[in-house]
């Protein structure tokens, strides 16, 4: 098996997401932490990709830059509708099953 998944999550993914992974043991970053407040769809994008991590959201912006072709070290898209239990279970279930390869350029929908 390759290595991890290390996730980061945009601003619309709340703290408690990654207060629960955190406590799995899941290496994620929020925006905040990396000091990437405010900045565009496509520089995070880019920041992800430069730390070789996989990107959580709920913005559909970014299903559009994937179908555009913008590189990246994943994407995990979530509807606004999943409540928290859900967005953990299915961010744990990628993590097992899936390493960072798997997730290069790579969209999942939970």
């Amino acid at each position: 098996m390759g290595h991890k998944i290390k996730f980061y999550t945009d601003e619309h993914i709340g703290k408690t997401v990654v207060k629960g992974l955190r406590q799995r043991g899941v290496d994620i970053m929020m925006v905040a932490e990396a000091g990437m407040l405010g900045a565009s769809d496509q520089d995070q994008l880019a920041f992800a990709r430069k730390e070789g991590r996989v990107i959580c959201t709920q913005d559909d912006d970014f299903l559009r830059l994937h179908a555009g072709g913008v590189d990246h070290a994943g994407i995990v898209y979530t509807p606004q509708k999943r409540s928290i239990r859900e967005i953990i279970y299915g961010l744990m279930l990628i993590y097992q099953i899936l390493d960072a390869a798997d997730m290069e350029g790579h969209l999942e929908y939970l």
